[in-house]
């Protein structure tokens, strides 16, 4: 469910997206020339997947993203809503919590905790026929245990902002992929 940046490459696309594989690629090979990369930590796909099977919303999000009015996005504005407000009302599942907090405590093993960023990396980004660029939120600034939580799901939801579910339309991709 976790992946430290030093274990990720390119070839982790599918499972922690564009912006994360990359970091992971920097963080390998710059940091070993003296290039200072801040070290960080991705949750994969599979995490994601796992906190919609624990909270049972996948095929609710399903339903609303195939009740979309396509013709015109006239229902957009509260599909997204919706969307949104299920994962934001969902619980994050412990075990996935407790493996975001061991990883979030190891970056400052002895020191105090120091603020971080959240930001969200789809596994269809930075592709050659799709960029998602701003397409989902970040959150800088997160400092805390529940604070990095609330932030990762803060990202889940983003997936299901307007831009985000327009985006998907427009380009072809599954909202479910």
């Amino acid at each position: 469910m976790i992946k430290k940046f030093a274990e990720l490459s390119l070839e982790n696309l599918p499972q922690v997206g564009g912006k994360n594989s990359s970091l992971g690629e920097m963080y390998s090979h710059l940091s070993e020339k003296g290039i200072k990369v801040p070290n960080g930590f991705a949750t994969t796909s599979f995490a994601y997947w796992h906190f919609l099977e624990e909270n049972n919303i996948k095929d609710k999000l399903v339903n609303l993203m195939n009740s979309l009015k396509k013709e015109d996005f006239s229902n957009l504005k509260e599909i997204g809503a919706q969307a949104r407000q299920l994962i934001l009302e969902s619980t994050m599942p412990e075990d996935l919590c407790k493996k975001i907090i061991e990883e979030y405590q190891t970056l400052f093993e002895h020191e105090e905790p120091a603020e971080v960023a959240v930001r969200s990396s789809a596994t269809a980004e930075d592709l050659p026929t799709a960029s998602f660029a701003g397409q989902h939120d970040s959150y800088l600034n997160i400092k805390g245990n529940d604070e990095v939580i609330n932030a990762v799901q803060r990202c889940y939801s983003s997936l299901f902002t307007d831009r985000a579910i327009k985006y998907r339309e427009d380009n072809g991709f599954s909202h479910m992929a």
